[in-house]
């Protein structure tokens, strides 16, 4: 048996009215299809008149140079620690002797005190008064005898540095040392009086310690705005 051909789809028009419908529907769609085609036109028109010019504006150009290699920088040396390499040979050049003998530069008053050259005895009178008020302190009771000698010198130069004027160093009485001697009393006179920041210094108040503290004046900062001495 031949099989049976596809039977053909047809349209069936309900009259003239129909039939003027699907022609208005086929020319709007000729239409739209003529205006975009119009409007890609136009566009591309614009598009090769703005390269064009662009390439009026630029004039002729010459392509770079091109090398595969990139020319790498050597690495820089690392910085070098100028400042504390100061500080470091500055230690060393002031480091204090614990054989140097501060008797001589005590005062011979009642109480414990020293005065650098040149500095009035008002000075210490002051100090033991409390006129400056104490802003650091440091506290080197029960450290061996290099090690307050560091610890003393650093605290010193810092406090120095950042424009300290007045501090306390707390030794202790002595009283555990063998014979209850105070060896880091006496020590502690001794480097404070090399200590080039130091302008004097008194035994510290019963409340401040008394006979295991000091209280030290430093020098100002050179150039820093101060009042002068027993003003």
């Amino acid at each position: 048996m031949s099989p049976t051909p596809p039977r053909s789809r047809t349209v069936k028009l309900g009259g003239l009215s129909d039939l003027e419908s699907v022609k208005r529907t086929l020319q709007d769609q000729a239409q739209h299809a003529a205006l975009a085609e119009a409007q890609r036109k136009l566009k591309a028109q614009r598009q090769q008149a703005e390269e064009q010019l662009f390439k009026r504006a630029i004039g002729a150009v010459k392509p770079l140079a091109h090398t595969p290699r990139v020319q790498l920088s050597a690495a820089l040396p690392p910085p070098i620690p100028v400042q504390r390499q100061r500080d470091e040979a500055s230690a060393l050049q002031e480091s204090l002797s614990d054989e140097m003998d501060v008797s001589s530069l005590l005062d011979t008053d009642s109480d414990l005190s020293f005065r650098a050259p040149g500095v009035g005895p008002d000075v210490a009178r002051k100090l033991r008064r409390g006129v400056w008020s104490i802003q650091r302190a440091i506290d080197l009771h029960g450290l061996r005898s290099d090690e307050a000698r560091s610890a003393l010198s650093e605290f010193i130069r810092e406090a120095h540095k950042q424009g300290v004027r007045c501090i306390r160093v707390v030794h202790g009485k002595g009283l555990g040392s063998p014979g209850k001697t105070p060896v880091l009393k006496q020590r502690v006179l001794s480097w404070l009086a090399q200590k080039q920041e130091v302008l004097a210094f008194v035994q510290a108040r019963p409340a401040e310690g008394g006979a295991g503290a000091l209280v030290v004046l430093l020098k100002p900062q050179l150039g820093a705005k101060f009042a002068p001495l027993g003003a």
